[in-house]
Formats: C-alpha cells, structure tokens, sequence
C-alpha cells in the first residue's frame, strides 16, 4: 500500500520532489497547496494531483499520510506543527527550519504526535559520501586532524531579486551558510561528527538589498579533536562544485559534489582502486553552484524511499529531525560567532 503525499508550497523545490515521489517505490503525490492558487493549480496540473485552497483542507483530504514542506526556510514549522497535530508524517526540505528553537519545537511536535520527522540531506545517499564516512569510522585516515568544507557558489542579484523573501532573516534564516552551504555543512559533520567550538567572520560584498551574508568563513573544533574550515559564498564567479576535504596520519580524500577528487591511504586496500574508479565522474549536473535548478533529484528519491521505509517498518528515518538539526547548531553557532567577534560553543540539544 502506497503512503500518499501532499506538498506545501509550489515553489522551484517542490517540482524536484513531485519528481522523486513519482520514481520512489510505494509513494504517491496526490495533493498540493499554496498561498497562490494559481500556482497550486498549475503545479497539479503538471504533476497530476489536486490542488488545495489550504492546507487544512489538504490534510482533511482522503489518502494523505504524510506532508513535505517546501516552503520558504523560515515558514516550515507551522506547516509542520499543523501536520504532526492531523497525525501526517512530517518531510522537510532543508533546512529543517532557521533556528535551534524552532527545530526543537517540530522535533518535539512530531515525537508527541508520533509521526515520522524526515529531513532533505540527499548527499548522504551518495556512494562517494558513504564511502568517505566509512572510511572515517573505520579508522581509515589514522587520526583524523582536518575536515574542510569549500561552497563557492555564485548568485545573480537578479537571483536575490526575484523574491520578496530572499536574501531575508526572516523568510531565509540567513545566506550563503543558512540557504546554500547547508548540504555541505550537515555533509562535514555526518562524516567527521559534532562540531563542538567555531570562529567565524561573516559579511555583505557583492549583493545589494539582502540582509544576510554572501560571503562567510568559519574555523572549526570536532568532538573527535581535529580542527576545520567552512568557507561559503554565493559571490564567487562562476561558480564552483561544492568540496568536503578530509586529512589524517595516514591518509587524506577529496570529495567534490559526487565525484571521488582524492583518495590517498598509507595502507591501501583492494577496493580502493574499485572504489577511485566507480566513484571518479559521478556528478552529473551543475551542483547547483551557480543555477539553483542544476540538481538531479535522485537524491531526494532515495530520501523518499528511505522515509517511506520508515513510516512503513515504524523506524526513525535516516535523516531525522534531530539529524537536520545539527547543522542548523553549528550555522546558528558562526553568526552567533560573527556577531560577537569571539569563539562560540556548539551546545547539541
């Protein structure tokens, strides 16, 4: 039996996961909403579902289990909050919202409702990703000193321009760091583990009229001892595919966007030539490093695959809310960091 979806907001996102719920194995999309009813209409019409005047009326609709929310990132926990209290499912589009409150509210919403909490960090599917983590956790790198992450991305001022909510602290959360790096930043630490100390400069270079930053770097303290480097932009032209460096005593990895750059080990294995082949020139798109459409959505396939397994076998999905929270610690942590001019603790909750 399929679980059947309904999505808020009909923005560009949402036309990349009406694409995977299409090819995910027991799903279906069967609603839509959004505060323009034109643009639900369309959206329905293109993606063969129903438009809906509200939300409410979505949820009292026949067949839908569970909601994702692509909405702006500073509109996702009252869609998400009125959701859980219908008893849907919960699936968020990153990230899971602007502040660690906010999380902890949809978090514990969803928990009381006992509904599933899913988040999209779709480059965690990705082989190369996988590969990168297991060889961390396998004690691969020896003892691992640096985790660098690299999003130099480029944005239009037409791009900030198109919507009244972009470049906004209240609608994005923040810029570079909060709307485009954060696939990276969660990616960094699912790989090297919690971020616990930052230190970090933010600033406004090349765009007018946004409040938030395009231009951003952070040093980093893990758990595990070694120390990092976040740096993102949305001002760097043309635009470059996003990159997670990782070095250790006996070893190091490039991994840019899906592809394999590095793979370098003081003890080699027989997989490890295998696993430089299979995983050189896997990207297959832009990244989306200077057009925000330029992504697959197989990624998000294999979210939706995996979150429809954990509705179905009542297990938490894979990426939860508590997983899509972390990196909205440790971006809230470098504004935080930004703003008072001295090192900040990343407090996990």
């Amino acid at each position: 039996m399929s679980v059947g979806f309904g999505v808020v907001g009909c923005g560009m996102i949402a036309n990349f996961h009406a694409r995977a719920l299409a090819d995910a194995n027991n799903a279906q999309l069967l609603g839509c909403t959004s505060t323009r009813m034109d643009r639900a209409e369309a959206f329905a019409a293109e993606h063969g579902c129903t438009a809906y005047a509200n939300l409410e009326e979505m949820l009292a609709a026949p067949g839908i289990d569970a909601v994702t929310i692509c909405t702006p990132s500073g509109i996702h926990l009252a869609p998400g909050l009125a959701a859980a209290a219908a008893g849907a499912h919960v699936f968020v589009e990153k990230p899971l919202e602007i502040t660690v409150e906010r999380c902890n509210q949809l978090i514990e919403a969803c928990d009381k409702a006992n509904v599933k909490l899913g988040v999209a960090f779709q480059s965690r599917f990705h082989g190369s990703s996988k590969a990168m983590k297991q060889a961390v956790d396998g004690g691969r790198f020896g003892t691992v000193t640096m985790g660098d992450a690299y999003v130099k991305w480029f944005r239009t001022q037409e791009y900030y321009d198109s919507g009244a909510w972009r470049g906004t602290w209240e609608f994005d959360g923040g810029g570079a760091l909060m709307n485009q790096a954060i696939h990276t930043v969660d990616l960094l630490t699912w790989i090297m583990g919690p971020v616990t100390e930052v230190s970090a400069f933010t600033s406004t270079l090349a765009h007018d009229r946004i409040e938030v930053e395009d231009v951003a770097v952070a040093n980093l303290r893990f758990a595990n001892g070694a120390l990092g480097v976040i740096e993102a932009t949305t001002a760097s032209y043309p635009g470059a595919l996003k990159r997670i460096e990782i070095s250790g005593s006996q070893g190091s990895a490039v991994l840019e966007e899906e592809d394999i750059q590095a793979w370098d080990f003081a003890e080699l294995t027989a997989e490890d030539e295998k696993l430089r082949a299979e995983l050189a020139g896997k990207t297959e798109t832009g990244g989306g490093a200077s057009d925000p459409a330029a992504i697959g959505h197989h990624g998000h396939t294999c979210l939706f695959n995996d979150f429809v397994e954990a509705i179905e076998q009542d297990r938490t999905p894979a990426v939860c809310g508590r997983e899509g929270r972390r990196s909205v610690e440790i971006i809230c942590a470098i504004y935080e960091s930004a703003k008072q001019g001295r090192p900040v603790p990343v407090v996990a909750t």
